[in-house]
């Protein structure tokens, strides 16, 4: 079996950035299928980082917007990059810079979903509400909304 060099692992990891962003956690799992050195992945991983090749916040930008167009709310969308490996402090800063009204963006997930009628039955409001909290809107944000 051929041993992997740095330069093999950058052009892997090159060939990986060219096709969609990773966060530096999901691309090190990727390399760690090519080479058992973690070592030798950090070493490039953070060379590609000094480079500004691979960036979790760039990560994490995209990942958001890509999760509002799909109307995931804040609670989800910030659970799913922890399951990712990014950390606390990027996903807040980077929801806050979103600039988005999470309730407008509810009310919206809830038209498409229900149409513009608002639910007046006890069923229908429970329904709605476990519809958008299974989507990620806090509770407090959906109070508002019923």
């Amino acid at each position: 079996m051929t041993k992997v060099t740095a330069n093999m692992l950058r052009h892997a990891a090159m060939n990986l950035l060219v096709q969609k962003e990773y966060s530096h956690d999901e691309l090190a799992s990727k390399l760690s299928y090519l080479s058992d050195d973690d070592e030798l992945i950090i070493k490039e991983l953070d060379r590609l980082e000094k480079e500004r090749l691979l960036s979790n916040e760039r990560y994490v930008t995209g990942f958001i917007n890509a999760r509002i167009n799909k109307g995931h709310g804040p609670s989800r969308i910030a659970l799913d990059l922890e399951r990712k490996g990014i950390d606390q402090e990027i996903i807040v800063d980077a929801l806050k810079a979103a600039d988005i009204n999470w309730q407008e963006l509810a009310k919206s997930v809830r038209q498409r979903k229900f149409g513009n009628k608002r639910p007046t039955k006890p069923r229908e409001i429970n329904e709605q509400y476990e519809f958008l909290q299974s989507r990620g809107f806090p509770a407090e944000l959906l109070a508002s909304l019923f």
